[in-house]
């Protein structure tokens, strides 16, 4: 396990009030607000994670660290329940040891025997991933499966073939199984891509990526708000079906963003697919034009764009961006300074923000 995010940890004081907006966030067990901060409970010497599942200590009871580390230094050990030196939503050993079985031969079709080959529980895989993807591994093993058939039918294979392959006897079982996981009929298939999902871990939470073989469509915090719509909208706008799987530039982005958050990547280079209207394209252009360590307000964006009335036509655009940190939307604040909106929660956007600043000088101190 490696530490979250404590390469910036600070020194500098909480604010009374920050701290009761701490408690606040983890009496509600906020998941926005993972890797913003720690919990020491000073009655049982153990730090926790926002969303530790654990009883809730008393205000009074509570001391608030920005970086694990600073937990560790006043002598407080880690929850054994939530584990704060793992990243957040951290994929179980058992889920890595399946899912890696799965990619080895992705056309096999579990049986018990099979999982007690690998000293794994039946029905605690099937928890396991539920909570981890919301589907039972049966029915990821499945997705897999009718990925894999589903690329046979865009090679020219017939419907048939890749339906037995599939492990269907059934020709409507197979049509309906294809259809409820991938979005489209297995018969349409060849007027369309498949779109790759992987989960991935970061300081400050899961994040999902989707990309096809050549670039990235989206990458966002999975406890956004509306995700599900965003991800409907990106399958009927593409008309590819989604499936659990991975990419190299999937790759390329979960390798970009480890470098990102230990604050030694400035600018990311991981291909996209940009699916927007001409202007949300120009002011996603723009975004990426803001400096780390630098915010521009709505109207600074709509200025340089050529737009200055169109402020909160920016505004829309900036909510609309589906690529999280690779376009920084983050960077965006009011006129008068104040945050703003932000997609994945503001505690993670002004944490994004001071990591940035932070980065930006230390990597100066480099050059320098």
């Amino acid at each position: 396990m490696g530490l979250m995010a404590d390469v910036h940890s600070t020194k500098e004081p909480i604010s009374t009030q920050k701290q009761w907006e701490y408690y606040r966030a983890l009496i509600e067990r906020r998941s926005d607000y993972e890797g913003v901060f720690y919990v020491g409970v000073t009655s049982t010497g153990i730090f926790c994670r926002p969303t530790c599942p654990a009883r809730k200590p008393k205000f009074e009871h509570c001391e608030f660290f920005r970086a694990a580390q600073e937990a560790l230094l006043a002598s407080y050990r880690p929850c054994k329940r939530c584990e704060p030196l793992s990243h957040p939503g951290k994929v179980a050993g058992i889920v890595e040891t399946l899912v890696e079985a799965v990619e080895r031969n992705p056309e096999k079709r579990w049986t018990d025997a099979d999982f007690e080959a690998l000293s794994v529980h039946a029905s605690t895989a099937r928890r396991q991933f539920r909570k981890r993807f919301g589907m039972t591994f049966v029915q990821y093993a499945r997705a897999r499966r009718l990925g894999i058939a589903m690329k046979e039918i865009r090679r020219g294979e017939s419907v048939i073939e890749a339906q037995l392959e599939a492990g269907y006897e059934s020709g409507s079982g197979f049509r309906d199984a294809f259809s409820r996981i991938m979005g489209t009929p297995p018969s349409r298939i060849e007027t369309g891509r498949v779109l790759f999902a992987h989960w991935l871990d970061t300081p400050l939470g899961p994040m999902l990526a989707i990309a096809d073989e050549e670039g990235l469509y989206l990458l966002e915090f999975v406890d956004r708000r509306g995700l599900e719509r965003e991800i409907e909208r990106l399958r009927q706008r593409t008309k590819c079906a989604v499936i659990p799987g991975r990419t190299s530039p999937i790759d390329m982005i979960e390798r970009e963003l480890s470098s990102y958050f230990a604050g030694s990547l400035a600018s990311f280079t991981t291909p996209v697919h940009v699916l927007g209207t001409p202007f949300q394209q120009h002011v996603w252009d723009e975004l990426r034009n803001i400096p780390q360590g630098e915010t521009r307000s709505y109207s600074d964006i709509a200025a340089a764009i050529g737009h200055p009335a169109a402020v909160r036509a920016v505004g829309r655009a900036n909510g609309s961006n589906q690529l999280a940190i690779v376009i920084p939307c983050h960077r965006v604040v009011q006129q008068d300074g104040t945050l703003g909106g932000y997609g994945g929660g503001l505690a993670r956007k002004q944490w994004l923000l001071e990591h940035e600043t932070r980065s930006r000088s230390v990597g100066s101190g480099r050059d320098a």
